[in-house]
């Protein structure tokens, strides 16, 4: 039997069971308890949010409570495996809500949401906005996960107008904030604006685009985004409606020749795609964001002998290189900002306050008690370190800040909120959960 401490029989061992349950918020010892909680006593609670609906976020466990959605179409590299076999990954997602942002989080895996009501084939949209649109008024936000590209685009735009509770692609968005953040250190490191990097996005899923968003709401300028076929280029029939937002005129055919004099390079796409040569062919001090999982679309030691010794940022998706681009820096602190002011929508301006938090905070010394998690790191900001570790408690009160006072600000949440009393709150929340 292997010893590996992430072998199937110990990964199997630790899911028995599942990982989540239930807790109770109110004692349930007694008679007065037991009316309290149910008959007689919950009908005044009944009346009184039919009387005035605003007020079940004050008197039920919504207003903390998230739905983890998924059918299971685009479980993390592994494809569509359906919805049951999604659930490990949702109750997951469940317990990195709790732990880091202290949300109380659900899986709701959703099978027959597939076109011609079977569980296997393309999902259907509308099956699916049907379903959330009816168990929203349960939660206080809704987090989509692993729900392929193309539908969850119109999935999470529809959700998003119809409903006035935030829903949240993370598969979308949370991969795009944490590469943002980075991006915006490797710009203070190699001394470029935003505006004037070239950037290269190989991937046109669901991240990659949605990367290419939140580059050009923070400012970037020339962006190329590549699919399997090569550039996007405003030539191409083939293009959606999200691939033709970031088409460029027509040029460069391919990654290679794309790359060539590019500042960064950002990928989202698969193994060994980009080649030594490709990375000395940009430009000075270069940014190289390769994010394929398990294997990235160029491995940092190849990236080492290619450059010689020269300046490079090296970003990627596994935790044991250094700046790991990992959405739990994310989606629980940026829900939790979300929740605290009761924002309708997680918006672009939350996004990009997220981002800059993440980056800023990746710049100040590290507590000497996150630094003994990593010891074999030396967590100093530079090219090894744009972004700060998940197990940096400091990230419950400056990113959920930031989202907050950016969703006051953007009108997303009521203006009349007392942000001062939030950031007191966060903090006593996070000594207290310490």
């Amino acid at each position: 039997m292997s010893t590996s401490p992430y072998s199937r029989e110990a990964v199997l061992a630790f899911h028995a069971g599942g990982k989540v349950s239930m807790r109770l918020t109110k004692p349930l010892k007694t008679q007065n308890d037991l009316c309290l909680a149910y008959t007689p006593g919950v009908a005044h609670a009944v009346k009184e949010i039919a009387a005035a609906p605003a007020r079940v976020s004050d008197l039920t466990a919504k207003s903390n409570l998230v739905a983890v959605v998924s059918d299971g179409t685009a479980i993390l590299g592994l494809g569509d495996l359906g919805a049951a076999a999604s659930i490990p990954v949702m109750e997951g997602k469940a317990v990195l809500f709790k732990a880091f942002g202290d949300v109380d989080a659900w899986p709701v895996p959703l099978g027959r949401s597939r076109l011609g009501g079977l569980d296997t084939g393309r999902t259907d949209p509308k099956k699916i906005i049907d379903v959330v649109a009816a168990l929203a008024p349960m939660y206080g936000g809704i987090n989509l996960e692993d729900i392929a590209a193309p539908a969850c685009f119109e999935i999470e735009d529809t959700l998003d107008a119809m409903l006035d509770i935030p829903v949240f692609h993370d598969d979308q968005w949370g991969t795009a904030v944490i590469t943002l953040a980075g991006v915006m250190n490797y710009c203070l490191l190699c001394g470029r604006a935003i505006s004037d990097l070239r950037i290269v996005i190989n991937g046109a899923g669901a991240a990659g685009i949605r990367i290419a968003d939140m580059c050009k709401a923070a400012g970037a300028v020339e962006l190329t985004l590549c699919d399997t076929k090569g550039v996007i280029s405003a030539d191409r029939a083939d293009l959606n409606d999200h691939k033709r937002r970031h088409a460029v005129r027509p040029g460069p055919k391919t990654l290679s020749d794309a790359l060539k004099g590019a500042h960064v390079m950002i990928g989202v796409s698969s193994a060994d795609c980009v080649s030594a040569d490709d990375v000395r062919s940009m430009a000075e001090y270069p940014g190289i964001f390769a994010m394929s999982n398990p294997d990235p679309e160029i491995r940092p030691d190849l990236v080492a002998a290619a450059l010689a010794g020269k300046p490079y940022v090296m970003a990627t998706g596994r935790s044991d290189y250094p700046n790991q681009v990992n959405n739990v820096l994310g989606f629980p602190f940026l829900f939790r900002g979300a929740l605290d002011v009761r924002a309708r929508t997680i918006n672009t301006a939350m996004k990009v306050a997220a981002s800059q938090a993440l980056a800023q905070l990746a710049r100040q010394p590290v507590p000497a008690d996150v630094q003994a998690v990593y010891a074999r790191e030396a967590l100093s900001f530079g090219p090894g370190y744009i972004i700060p570790k998940p197990f940096d408690r400091r990230l419950f009160v400056e990113v959920s800040y930031a989202v907050a006072e950016a969703a006051v600000t953007s009108g997303a949440a009521p203006a009349d909120t007392d942000l001062a009393a939030l950031r007191a709150s966060l903090e006593a929340r996070n000594a207290a959960r310490c």
